[in-house]
């Protein structure tokens, strides 16, 4: 695993994606940050970064972010403005100072031998493009992508253009049942070829993955990075619960920091039937 390196980097440029929303003074819900490229000596997809602006820049505490994609030139993130820290994020510009601090955590499994299946929600999408970016074989690589926003509000042009993707509205009942179906016929392919399942999203959506998953033997990792907080595993506030299956047998069983030892997880090696039970009330 690389070690983090704390940086200051400027911003190069900050792009809306979809449509201004209503009563927001014009400004829009999502946005793809590009920042200098960090002096990191290598990185995954699924690791993760802490991000604030510079002293002086504004009164945002550091907050992890995934990592979109990194370029020969940059790192670029992409984030849902949803509280008034990613609001402060979205009035960056051209030339303004972040501080920085990563790569953190572990990443996704990279095997050009066999299928992988990427499941994605919402914001979710975001480590999935530097995946495909990498990844030697995109021509094993399929995903089913979850939404409630327009499709325009998320980067997903460049990486249907590197596999096979279905994009699937999840805003009434009807279209999320269709999207567990897709879901549900992939993951089903998946395992009789022999593949892995890589997930992200919102912790509902995650354990329906972990559920599935195991009910069908397929391998998954599941990046819980919608759960991080501090980042250091200080505020004990991301604790994941692991199973019999967790590799220190010293800690099977019981909780760990998401933040230092996932976010990325084997999907058998943890449990989130508390949120399975929460999904089905």
């Amino acid at each position: 695993m690389t070690t983090p390196i704390r940086t200051e980097l400027s911003v190069a440029d900050i792009v809306p994606f979809g449509q201004p929303l209503p009563g927001r003074d014009s400004r829009y819900g999502f946005y793809a940050l590009t920042l200098e490229k960090p002096e990191w000596k290598s990185w995954q997809p699924g690791q993760f970064i802490m991000l604030r602006p510079s002293e002086g820049r504004g009164r945002m505490l550091a907050r992890p972010f995934p990592i979109c994609r990194v370029t020969s030139q940059s790192l670029v993130l992409f984030f849902e403005v949803s509280d008034p820290g990613t609001e402060e994020l979205s009035r960056l510009k051209s030339g303004d100072g972040v501080i920085v601090w990563g790569p953190l955590g572990n990443g996704f499994v990279m095997d050009s031998e066999r299928p992988a299946l990427l499941l994605a929600y919402g914001s979710g999408i975001a480590p999935f493009a530097g995946y495909a970016d990498m990844h030697p074989a995109p021509e094993r690589l399929s995903m089913v992508f979850g939404h409630r926003a327009p499709n325009s509000c998320y980067p997903t042009d460049a990486m249907a253009s590197r596999m096979y993707m279905e994009d699937v509205l999840d805003r009434t009942e009807k279209e999320r049942e269709m999207f567990r179906r897709s879901m549900l016929s992939k993951l089903e392919e998946c395992g009789e070829a022999g593949g892995v399942c890589l997930a992200c999203g919102p912790m509902w959506f995650m354990s329906w993955v972990w559920e599935n998953a195991g009910r069908l033997g397929v391998p998954a990792q599941l990046a819980l990075s919608s759960r991080i907080s501090c980042g250091i595993g200080a505020c004990l506030g991301c604790s994941t619960l692991t199973s019999s299956h967790w590799p220190d047998e010293a800690c099977a069983g019981l909780p760990v920091q998401t933040c230092t030892s996932g976010p990325v997880f084997w999907a058998s090696e943890i449990d989130l039937s508390e949120y399975a039970a929460e999904r089905s009330s």
